[in-house]
């Protein structure tokens, strides 16, 4: 009994360093202790909350990488781990052709765009999600900055909730994360710079013009038009939050 609980606490121990590091991946002291766009929207809060900050330098210009970010979640797929977040649809190793630059409103499973600042952050808004029986909000948040003849890009995933199983809500929230994140983050990085060096995208990645080819989700641009398989995940009900706070019209 004492080896299993040595063992057991031991396993507790590694499971929260490797989470912690995760939350924090390749960001500096400067960089998790910031302002980010949309850290403002917690403003106030009581909730049971988490902040995590990752970055990762890419070898292209910011310029360069800005397209692969803004398309990120509106019809090109997500970069991380496609089984678990795409239905195992592989997500766009190229720049799709026919996403529309994003404008606020734009709504898909994550939330709905709140802001933009082209070329440099765009941030993500959910409002009210339901998880683990708690009530949720989401901010989803990238900056893009030159870094020499590179681009430093950072993110943060922000979350709170409230409710009786709030703290449960955010552990998991933080341990799915810290795994999805990090490897969307690298996902980024090796699509821009395979595509940097080669000046073409895999032959694989041959576009079908089919709308849901990159993304199951459902995305549903301010313009109007619509990507991903109809219905799937709440891409809908954030439209309507985007109406309902004023940043889209009806």
């Amino acid at each position: 009994m004492i080896w299993i609980a040595l063992l057991l606490g031991i396993s507790v121990v590694c499971g929260f360093l490797l989470v912690r590091q995760g939350e924090r991946w390749g960001s500096t002291p400067e960089e998790r202790a910031r302002v980010m766009p949309g850290d403002e929207y917690f403003e106030g809060s009581v909730r049971v909350r988490v902040a995590m900050t990752r970055a990762i330098s890419i070898r292209a210009a910011p310029e360069r990488a800005w397209p692969w970010i803004a398309q990120l979640g509106r019809g090109a797929g997500w970069y991380s781990i496609d089984r678990f977040d795409n239905a195992n649809r592989t997500s766009a190793q190229h720049i799709v052709s026919w996403i529309p630059e994003p404008r606020l409103g734009d709504a898909t499973a994550i939330g709905y765009l709140r802001h933009i600042d082209r070329g440099r952050s765009l941030v993500w808004w959910a409002d009210g999600a339901r998880f683990i029986g708690s009530r949720t909000r989401l901010v989803t948040s990238y900056v893009l900055e030159q870094e020499g003849l590179r681009t430093r890009l950072v993110s943060r995933m922000s979350a709170d909730a409230t409710g009786i199983s709030a703290g449960l809500a955010i552990l998991v929230f933080r341990v799915v994360d810290s795994i999805m994140a990090v490897r969307q983050l690298v996902g980024i990085r090796d699509r821009i710079e395979y595509c940097e060096a080669t000046q073409s995208p895999p032959l694989k990645d041959t576009e079908s013009g089919a709308r849901d080819q990159f993304q199951v989700y459902e995305v549903l641009y301010a313009g109007g038009e619509k990507a991903g398989v109809p219905g799937k995940e709440d891409g809908a009900r954030w439209r309507r939050s985007a109406i309902e706070d004023g940043v889209l019209e009806k």
